[in-house]
């Protein structure tokens, strides 16, 4: 059955009763990017989940080989398996067997993944879930996705309506198995839409945790072009309200105002879901790792 909102620890010179959603952040890397990092040990709290994203095209020894480096260093790899992308059932048994022998893996983020038409025979998370494959070889954790803001390839589709039916399945699901799950969500910049859309979801039954996707310490323009190709939508209004200030552009944009709504909103609103924050490092894995780290040690959020 789906796990409770854990109550936040509090960080280190916050007041009692304050929030701290990086106290627990997650982070994201790819294959890639991974490589770039000497020891994630020197840059990264033990047992910090990490999740590898699941490039279209990118070979699942590499996926693997990066899992196993993550698990061998501290921390918890939590490798992306995009439904839509895998072209049998035997396919799938076959990676998420080698995670767990390979790699120590005990979680997975699942996703329908980018392509429009699945591969093969898999064409959701749900027909990925139905198999029992994460059953049989002990994964304890699986997350799905959440899009505050819509999601592009979803809304030609159907929209909200089809969004929701999905997750009250996966949310179905975790009540009827003992799969700890949450939502992790695309990455946003104005705290009033993911806050409307938690609200919503939870009042249409769905009590999964959230995990808030924010885009590590990133250039302005690096920022704006993720967020256009990632089809952001809403909130994508404050970068360009930012842009037009020459002196901002000049800096890193970091995600702190968000944050610090999302810490308040929580403070005052106990029920919230909302648990934690998963960091995309669109500026770099180390310079979101510290940004991240500092935000942990010394969260902002008022006291209650």
């Amino acid at each position: 059955m789906a796990f409770a909102v854990t109550e936040q620890e509090t960080a280190i010179g916050m007041p009692a009763g304050a929030i701290n959603l990086l106290s627990h952040f997650s982070i994201e890397v790819t294959p890639r990017t991974a490589a770039k990092i000497e020891d994630f040990r020197k840059i990264l709290p033990a047992g910090t989940r990490v999740y590898i994203a699941h490039i279209e095209g990118t070979p699942i020894d590499d996926m693997v080989a990066t899992a196993r480096r993550l698990t061998v260093e501290g921390l918890a790899p939590m490798p992306h398996i995009p439904a839509r992308g895998i072209p049998d059932i035997s396919t799938l048994d076959t990676w998420i067997k080698r995670y767990r022998e390979e790699a120590g893996v005990e979680q997975a983020l699942l996703l329908g993944g980018g392509h429009v038409r699945p591969v093969g025979e898999i064409d959701s998370v749900m027909a990925m879930l139905e198999t029992g494959l994460f059953d049989r070889y002990g994964f304890k954790r699986l997350h799905v996705a959440g899009h505050p803001e819509g999601n592009r390839d979803i809304d030609r589709a159907g929209g909200t309506i089809i969004v929701d039916a999905a997750l009250r399945s996966k949310n179905d699901y975790a009540q009827r198995t003992d799969a700890k799950m949450a939502i992790v969500t695309q990455f946003a910049f104005d705290a009033k839409p993911v806050i409307t859309w938690a609200e919503r979801i939870f009042s249409d039954g769905i009590d999964l945790p959230i995990h808030l996707g924010i885009a590590g310490p990133t250039k302005l323009q690096t920022l704006i072009k993720f967020a256009i190709s990632c089809g952001v939508g809403p909130s994508l209004a404050i970068l360009q309200k930012r842009a037009l200030d020459f002196r901002k552009l000049l800096v890193p944009f970091e995600p702190t105002d968000l944050v610090n709504e999302i810490e308040a909103y929580c403070a005052t609103n106990p029920r919230s879901l909302i648990e934690q924050c998963h960091v995309f490092p669109l500026g770099g894995i180390k310079a979101s790792a510290d940004w991240a780290n500092a935000r942990a040690k010394n969260g902002l959020a008022a006291a209650i």
